[in-house]
């Protein structure tokens, strides 16, 4: 009840201020389990989606969302909840992975819709990182539930990262039609056939957003970045002090010469 509620509060102002367009809705069954993958551009990624379907589903967030202290972490709490989120505790010897497994298992083994990130984090430059093949592939294959492949298009440029306020800017959604792995069921324990599973529904991600695809993790690309700009600071300044030193010089040498 108190999800139907945030839901037409939050969904209704989301659709009225952004008008978000939709393809694809059919391919969401009115009914029964199904495992929604998704590529992650932006942080509103798990409320849109939310916004445009007539049933719940449910993503996972990290625990530390639900349990913070005061009356703000408290707010933040119910909101969370109230969107379909589920906290996970990312502690224990393989973390989050292994507690999301759990959770996304027994959303689906209520008969609900089940939400999930393939690439693990938000793409740092728009583009479509390698799926992990741990979670999405081992749930579809430990529960039989269809995979249905979502493209969020645009949704980086309502909220930036980093940005608290939105742009009004109208993104979209494309939702495929359901890929079937009930062919591999059972198999979660060979991981040939998670990479194949997760690199199937990859693609069919790429179709539907028409992103370009990087065949790294996005944590590894993320990386990289965050390498690169240290790099650069650096670099700048060395040139800066360089260029202080250089004039520091002239300066002495000019002041040598007026005496």
């Amino acid at each position: 009840m108190f999800y139907g509620a945030m839901k037409l509060s939050i969904g209704g102002s989301l659709k009225l201020a952004f008008r978000p367009w939709v393809e694809g809705l059919e391919n969401v069954p009115a009914e029964g389990p199904a495992i929604l993958a998704s590529n992650h551009l932006s942080f509103s990624d798990s409320f849109f989606l939310p916004a445009v379907l007539d049933r719940k589903i449910t993503f996972i967030a990290k625990q530390e969302y639900f349990t913070s202290p005061g009356v703000k972490g408290k707010l933040t709490a119910a909101f969370f909840k109230g969107v379909g989120q589920l906290p996970v505790d990312r502690s224990g010897a393989r973390g989050a992975g292994e507690a999301a497994i759990k959770s996304g298992i027994e959303v689906l083994e209520r008969g609900e819709l089940f939400g999930i990130y393939p690439e693990g984090t938000r793409s740092p430059d728009g583009r479509l990182y390698r799926g992990k093949p741990g979670g999405l592939a081992r749930v579809a294959l430990a529960t039989g539930a269809p995979v249905i492949p979502v493209a969020m298009i645009d949704t980086e440029k309502v909220q930036p990262p980093g940005k608290v306020l939105p742009k009004m800017i109208r993104p979209g959604i494309r939702i495929g039609k359901p890929l079937d792995f009930s062919r591999y069921h059972g198999m979660d324990g060979d991981r040939f056939i998670l990479r194949s599973v997760t690199d199937e529904v990859m693609y069919e991600i790429m179709k539907l957003s028409g992103q370009e695809y990087v065949d790294i993790y996005a944590t590894a690309a993320k990386r990289q970045i965050a390498e690169e700009a240290k790099r650069k600071a650096e670099e700048e300044k060395a040139a800066k002090a360089a260029g202080l030193d250089k004039d520091s010089t002239k300066d002495s040498t000019k002041d040598s010469g007026e005496q």
